[in-house]
């Protein structure tokens, strides 16, 4: 019932000034390479296009009014675990969302799409927060 898409961290861990343009790129590139393995006709390429114009929107609302450093990751190390919460569940929420519904063709099955959706939300953003303390090293050393 729950589905982990990983590929999404890789989009999300992006540095955040990166242009519009290259982000809506990378995320075409991301989904249409996912949609080659799985036979899917674009469903994740839109989803990552999506949610990627989608985060530098939600990236300016969310900062403070100093903005970010040239180059910045976003990480737990550097953020905190809230920031990051609320950072990654929203934009993985919303790539759930379209892709599910995407897939679904209809609302037929509402309720077990929206839960399909909650429940690869909670799964997917977990593991990215187990990857994002298994490869981003404190600094406090």
């Amino acid at each position: 019932m729950a589905f982990c898409l990983a590929y999404v961290a890789f989009l999300l861990c992006l540095p955040v000034d990166i242009g519009i343009l290259a982000g809506l790129l990378l995320g075409f590139l991301t989904g249409l390479s996912v949609d080659i393995f799985y036979d899917t006709l674009g469903m994740h390429a839109f989803a990552c296009v999506f949610i990627m114009y989608i985060r530098s929107y939600w990236l300016n609302m969310i900062t403070p009014q100093g903005g970010y450093d040239v180059g910045t990751l976003p990480t737990i190390n550097l953020n905190g675990w809230q920031w990051m919460l609320g950072y990654i569940f929203p934009i993985v929420l919303l790539h759930h969302l379209v892709l599910f519904y995407i897939e679904a063709s209809s609302f037929n099955l509402f309720w077990f799409t929206l839960s399909k959706v909650i429940l690869s939300t909670i799964f997917t953003t977990g593991v990215i927060f187990i990857g994002q303390y298994l490869f981003y090293r404190s600094r406090r050393s």
